[in-house]
């Protein structure tokens, strides 16, 4: 429904999605012979992502966005949940840093889990909060282009100098776009 305002998931839900995590972990134990630890399990991701696999040093977990969930509840078990237990499998039987996000490695794991191994899905985000990001105006000598506030901070603290790929110009600050 056009401007309705979705609440994110429950406590009852979170906890189905948990033990969906938890369950796949423990096939994909089953099926190749190894324990895989209990990984944690957030609901802290907003935006576009249903879910994210992330690793900060020794620490893994799997984020993943209660307000799509809200809205695709059924459909976030069956392809979201398999797919972020997937790139841990992968992480920890292969080495994050060695393999491609979505590769064959990550796809093989997809399979054992009989789920579709599709990189990312296609939702409708209305009444979903979504942050936008600011973008600033580029050019170089032969087109312009749009640099998002992160790559901006990067050219404007001199850590980073953007090159076009076509002309091979640096690229320069125009201005902020709306």
């Amino acid at each position: 429904m056009p401007g309705e305002v979705i609440t994110p998931i429950g406590i009852e839900q979170r906890r189905q999605v948990d033990a969906r995590t938890q369950e796949y972990l423990e096939y994909a134990g089953r099926e190749l012979g190894r324990d895989f630890a209990t990984i944690t399990v957030s609901f802290d991701l907003s935006g576009r992502s249903a879910g994210m696999y992330c690793v900060h040093g020794d620490n893994r977990v799997i984020r993943y966005n209660p307000w799509l969930f809200a809205r695709y509840f059924e459909d976030s078990l069956r392809t979201t949940v398999p797919h972020e237990a997937a790139h841990y499998i992968a992480d920890i039987l292969y080495g994050i840093h060695s393999i491609r996000p979505h590769g064959p490695e990550w796809r093989s794991i997809m399979q054992l889990f009989s789920a579709e191994p599709r990189a990312c899905g296609n939702y409708d985000l209305e009444g979903i909060p979504v942050r936008r990001q600011r973008r600033f105006d580029y050019a170089c000598s032969c087109r312009s282009h749009e640099l998002t506030t992160v790559r901006h901070r990067r050219v404007q603290h001199q850590r980073m100098k953007y090159i076009c790929r076509y002309c091979k110009g640096a690229l320069v600050y125009i201005g902020e776009l709306t």
